[in-house]
């Protein structure tokens, strides 16, 4: 529990406002008006109060909202908790549509980053749900609310999760002690990887997961509140009513490491404790290590391993020593060809859906013939409350963080896939399974055989020359063209997707119900062969969440074919450029998470795998957007990779697109990461403006974007530059901090380009000094006659120059 009171460090002047305890007998405050310390808004209800306050034994002073009807000061919100006041009186008002907070001098310490590009005046607002709400006079269409900006408490009415289209994470972010609200080291926060679940994280280490829930919306979690769990194409999040509004709930992330569910308690008025997790050491998160059960027996935590598992420890015990994390692994590898069945766990905390699928039109029954028919397959569950719902959950892989649990309204059984020999010795259920695993063989089926075919097959190596006179062999699963064609409806017309420099690329859909996207190299390809088998060879190397996955490749005959990952929301350009499907819609939440997602992108390629990578191909079409918008790096044919101390390479060969290539390459062919960054600098100008590099137009100038972006930027006139379509209201400086960096990286020498790390860093840092850029590479006026303006009408394309200067 945090209360807060008053210190007595203050100067004559400070304490003397303090003391007065001014009050500002309203609920909000307009744009002609202005709040000082020691003056309060108070919300209508009389719920809560918003004002100036400090912690015991400190001088600093921060906004912040408490609940306003209890004795003692439970603070529930920080603005400035990352830069406090320490001197000067503070003021809160609002400037040119943004929420400020600034001192006697001027010097602002938080502001709401928003901006109006309207004339209506604008009103900040109390809500009796403790939200704080910046809107237009006479509307109720926020332009911000500090419900979307959480500190450390979660309120009712609350979201923890994602708005995917707008690109915005909700997550909770404990103080770092209990007199300091600077943002701590633990957060709790929806990870949206695969079905969303709750995780605490300390840094980045996840140290506790809450239990999945997969169907209810509004769920009864206890007589106190409702929980509410919406995930769609569009959110992800958890939410909670109160089942009385009188009531006064709170859930907080303790500096200590604790989700924490407090209510006010009207007779002892103070804060009772529900429940907090984790409670014991089982919720910890994997404690017990992959393939083990953690159990509280006696309150001591024992660890055993699940069935048809052993201990990696040289006796291999199915019960672990208390304290063991390292899990356990298969007693026998699975024998697909062989019965094998399944074993069930009762009332337990199923398993962490890393890597898993749902389907939620089987059977339970259908489900196990399933799991079996797949041999990666490690177990399978019925994942909702209703017995009477159709679907399961499958598992693949390690099976992470299982308890068993003694709660009521914990009734999940997993069923764990083991070897004949690991089943119980009942003659019907062993002879039910061998007939089940004979049916499922003598499946007749094209479609399933074909699968099973294709996963046994997972796992054989190609061995693909590289290079001249280099040969290198990998993992990489081998599809069979009649699956493939199968999968695409015999690559169909209406299952064209797209069509690239390697040639037309086909959505399908495996017979197991993921999606693909197959690349089928052309025969009139303006790319061969040698792209082809870079491609592969340096993706299935690849693993980041920012970067397309391979999920395998076709070699038969004269068919060159590469299976990915699906990505629903197709390539980027399609949203920033106008005049395409969808064209200039993002929010610029949305952009700046694409812009971000890029960049860990290419700072893995530039420095974080095995090998330097650079991409020389990177444009708005080669960024593809999975179903929630996250920015995947694709098309690998043109990548070169990097010895560890090589710097630069120069080639006769010049292959990339107009517009996104550095001078030094299109001049001299000479490549180096820097010619990366000056691809990325054009993309994060192209996201901000909406307009293609080559193909922008302006009445007054012929330069391209580039040049424009520089004139405006030389003039002060730089926030020009931003999209006319953007919503009303967006966080201007961090945009206008975007359009520096993107001109820091289109500078035309490379050695004054940043890095990969220096980019996110300035991304990341709002208070970062960010230094000046110098004219960019291709500053030049067009000649404006008929060939530039075919030139700029042409399509995009993928160009290689045999010969560079």
């Amino acid at each position: 529990m945090r209360l807060l009171v008053s210190s007595t460090v203050f100067s004559s002047l400070l304490a003397l406002s303090l003391m007065l305890g001014l009050c500002v007998c309203m609920d909000s405050l307009n744009q002609s008006q202005s709040m000082s310390e020691g003056e309060r808004l108070i919300s209508a209800g009389g719920k809560f109060q918003l004002g100036f306050f400090n912690t015991d034994n400190s001088s600093n002073r921060y906004l912040g909202i408490w609940f306003y009807n209890i004795p003692s000061k439970t603070i529930v919100w920080v603005a400035n908790r990352n830069k406090p006041l320490n001197g000067s009186l503070g003021l809160l008002k609002i400037e040119h549509g943004t929420l400020v907070i600034q001192d006697n001098s001027g010097q602002a310490y938080w502001s709401s980053n928003t901006r109006s590009l309207s004339s209506r005046s604008t009103t900040t607002k109390l809500l009796d749900s403790g939200n704080l709400v910046l809107k237009y006079d006479n509307s109720e269409t926020y332009l911000w609310q500090s419900f979307n900006y959480p500190t450390d408490t979660m309120l009712a009415g609350m979201k923890l999760g994602w708005d995917f289209k707008a690109g915005m994470e909700w997550q909770l972010t404990s103080w770092k002690s209990a007199e300091d609200p600077f943002a701590g080291h633990f957060s709790y926060s929806m990870d949206p990887r695969g079905f969303p679940q709750l995780k605490l994280f300390e840094d980045n280490i996840t140290r506790f997961r809450s239990h999945p829930r997969f169907g209810g919306i509004n769920t009864s979690f206890d007589s106190v509140i409702t929980s509410i769990f919406v995930y769609d194409s569009q959110e992800a999040y958890f939410s909670y009513d109160l089942h009385d509004q009188n009531s006064l709930v709170r859930f907080l992330v303790n500096y200590t490491g604790k989700v924490q569910h407090y209510k006010w308690n009207t007779q002892t008025l103070d804060w009772t404790l529900l429940y907090e997790s984790p409670s014991d050491s089982c919720e910890e998160y994997a404690k017990c290590g992959p393939n083990a059960v953690c159990v509280i027996v006696n309150a001591v935590r024992t660890c055993e391993c699940l069935p048809g598992y052993v201990s990696k420890s040289a006796e291999g015990p199915d019960t672990l020593d208390p304290w063991y994390s390292g899990g356990c692994i298969r007693k026998s590898p699975f024998n697909c060809s062989g019965p094998e069945g399944f074993k069930r766990v009762k009332r337990v905390k199923l398993p962490d859906l890393v890597l898993f699928e749902m389907n939620t039109s089987m059977t339970l029954k259908e489900c196990e013939n399933m799991c079996l028919g797949n041999c990666t397959c490690t177990a399978y569950a019925h994942p909702f409350e209703s017995r009477d719902k159709k679907g399961c959950v499958f598992w693949f892989g390690d099976l992470l963080d299982i308890r068993i649990s003694n709660a009521e309204y914990e009734p999940r059984e997993l069923f764990v896939r083991v070897v004949a020999s690991e089943l119980e010795g009942n003659s019907k259920r062993r002879k039910g399974v061998v007939v089940a695993a004979a049916v499922i063989l003598s499946v007749c089926s094209a479609i399933f055989c074909l699968w099973a075919s294709w996963r046994r097959r997972r796992g054989q190596g190609v061995r693909l020359d590289v290079h001249a006179g280099e040969e290198e062999k990998f993992e990489l699963p081998m599809f069979d063209v009649v699956m493939i064609s199968q999968a695409t409806n015999n690559f169909s017309h209406f299952n064209k997707i797209g069509q690239g420099g390697f040639g037309p690329v086909y959505k399908g859909q495996l017979p197991n119900g993921q999606e693909i996207a197959v690349k089928r190299l052309s025969e009139t390809s303006s790319q061969g062969l040698n792209e082809f088998k870079n491609e592969a060879v340096l993706i299935a190397k690849l693993q980041h969440r920012n970067l397309v996955k391979l999920l395998g490749c076709c070699i038969e005959g004269q068919e060159r074919m590469l299976v990915y990952e699906y990505m629903p929301n197709g390539s980027l350009d399609s949203f920033v450029f106008p005049g395409t499907t969808g064209g200039s819609c993002l929010l610029w939440r949305t952009k700046f998470n694409i812009i971000v997602g890029v960049a860990k992108g290419l700072l893995y390629l530039h420095q974080d795998s095995r090998l330097t990578i650079i991409h020389r191909d990177l444009k708005a079409s080669n960024v593809l957007l999975d179903s929630k918008m996250n920015p995947k790096i694709s098309d690998f044919g043109m990548a070169r990779t990097f010895g560890e101390d090589q710097f630069l390479e120069k080639t006769k060969r010049i292959v990339g697109t107009y517009g996104y290539m550095s001078p030094e390459y299109v001049v001299d062919g000479i490549f180096s990461i820097k010619s990366d960054v000056f691809s990325f600098g054009v993309l994060v100008l192209e996201i901000v403006c909406g307009k293609r590099n080559r193909e922008f137009h302006h009445p007054d100038h012929n330069f391209n974007l580039l040049g424009h972006t520089w004139n405006l930027w030389v003039e002060g006139k730089a926030h020009d530059l931003i999209d006319e379509q953007m919503e009303d209201s967006f966080p201007l400086a961090e945009v206008m901090r975007c359009i520096q960096v993107g001109l820091l990286c289109v500078q035309k020498c490379p050695e004054d380009r940043p890095t990969m790390s220096s980019v996110l860093l300035m991304l990341d840092s709002e208070s970062m000094r960010l230094p000046q850029p110098k004219k960019p590479g291709f500053y030049l006026e067009r000649i404006p006659d008929g060939i530039n303006r075919r030139e700029n009408t042409a399509k995009e394309i993928t160009i290689t120059l045999l010969e560079g200067r």
